[in-house]
């Protein structure tokens, strides 16, 4: 898989070659995330930590907050990695910090130790220095201690001149069950449907922001099918990952999809297929998934207007239902509420809204018995996502919110605040 990679200096997505010489500045690293994260989890480096020239924490903080991100750049201590961890990390990447010692006090599946090698040989300091360590005595003394390595051909770093697969296997074979990503060089598709097939990711950077690869190409390198027609099964889903159809995606219609990101699919019978460019139900698409065979995708999907099915209906697999369909609900409703309606009573006075929001919180505090529990915990959900909608934040939101909590390492004592 790819690994899309964004290297922050002075606030600036960049790429380096040979980690030294600014080839290209990308720009606003918000805008390139919202860009490369629709293929999945990204690298994301703070070089200016790395180099001891300062930092870029509060962008980064709000790209982890928005997107599955690994971090690596200047975290040289456990403090460092378990503040990123709680902040959403999926991962922290250490470099000389990852030494036993240190290692052994954080998660090993969410580290990741960084290991830069010229010509087999491991160099530090901006790979200036030399260690006279071989990368493979590195990775027998770590790879108990970290969920992966990411490893970096130095002289190939930055150059467009493809990558050492061979090396690469020999690597990945070494790690043992401790994921490897390679760097360094990786430019064509071939070469991360290679590292793929023998269980090793592709963290690409300056391939993809020269233009050499398109990141549809890069995500659809490791994808196979069994179809006479050659075409992927593409699941269609809404952010609570509710299945709203079954398409088809070829080569060209993935890779559209991934640069325009939107829904666009291979119709069997019509070829390339725009969703919604005739009746407006267009989608904008979230994020691209490959599943475990590497022959089938699931797209989730923001779907605008009536619906995805051709029947007018929002998926095609029955009426829609749960808490996705009342959100949708509400929206209309505070699009449209009629006077004298609840919904217009609760968005025109706040007082009300409130009072209503503790009311139903205190009795679902008091249920006891199973259906009571459920018909309170209705009541609290209908009045939050009121105030949800009201206030423009969508559930979605909400469950990245729960999800990042999750990856939290260090846990808050979560006392009851005292009354005001």
């Amino acid at each position: 898989m790819i690994v899309p990679s964004i290297d922050i200096q002075d606030g600036q997505a960049v790429q380096l070659v040979g980690g030294r010489d600014k080839a290209i500045d990308g720009g606003d690293p918000l805008a390139v995330a919202e860009r490369f994260a629709v293929a999945g989890e990204l690298a994301v480096i703070d070089l200016d930590a790395a180099m001891g020239k300062g930092d870029n924490g509060a962008v980064i903080a709000e790209i982890v907050r928005r997107y599955p991100a690994r971090v690596g750049g200047g975290i040289r201590s456990r403090e460092a990695a378990l503040r990123w961890l709680d902040a959403g990390a999926e991962k922290v990447i250490l470099g000389t910090a990852a030494k036993p010692e240190l290692l052994a006090q954080l998660p090993r599946a969410r580290v990741i130790a960084a290991l830069d090698a010229a010509h087999g040989e491991v160099v530090v300091e901006g790979w200036k220095t030399k260690t006279g360590e071989r990368v493979e005595d590195r990775i027998d003394a770590l790879r108990e201690h970290v969920g992966g390595f990411l490893l970096t051909f130095v002289e190939l770093e930055g150059r467009l001149g493809g990558t050492d697969l061979e090396r690469a296997r020999a690597l990945t074979e070494r790690a043992g069950d401790a994921r490897v990503t390679i760097a360094g060089g990786v430019t064509r598709a071939e070469e991360i449907a290679a590292l793929d097939a023998f269980g090793a990711d592709a963290q690409v950077g300056m391939a993809l922001y020269s233009g050499k690869l398109a990141l549809g190409d890069a995500f659809a390198a490791p994808l196979r099918s069994d179809r006479a027609d050659g075409l992927w099964p593409t699941v269609v889903c809404d952010e609570h990952g509710v299945a709203l159809g079954l398409c088809y995606s070829d080569a060209e219609s993935l890779r559209l999809a991934i640069a325009e990101r939107r829904g666009i699919y291979h119709s069997r019978s019509r070829g390339l297929w725009r969703k919604g460019e005739t009746s407006g139900d267009v989608q904008e698409l979230v994020r691209v998934e490959l599943d475990c065979d590497r022959d089938a995708l699931c797209f989730t999907v923001r779907q605008q207007g009536g619906g995805f099915c051709h029947t007018g209906t929002f998926r095609c697999f029955g009426e829609d239902r749960g808490l996705g369909a009342l959100e949708r609900r509400i929206a209309a409703r505070i699009a449209d509420a009629p006077e004298g309606s609840y919904t217009r009573r609760l968005l025109d006075d706040p007082e009300l809204l409130a009072s209503k929001l503790a009311e139903e919180a205190r009795e679902l505090s008091e249920a006891r018995g199973g259906a009571d529990v459920a018909h309170e915990t209705a009541d609290v959900m209908y009045f939050a996502l009121v105030t949800m909608k009201q206030r423009g934040v969508d559930l979605a939101e909400v469950a990245r919110e729960l999800d990042r909590r999750a990856l939290r390492v260090q846990r808050r004592p979560g006392d009851a605040k005292p009354n005001p």
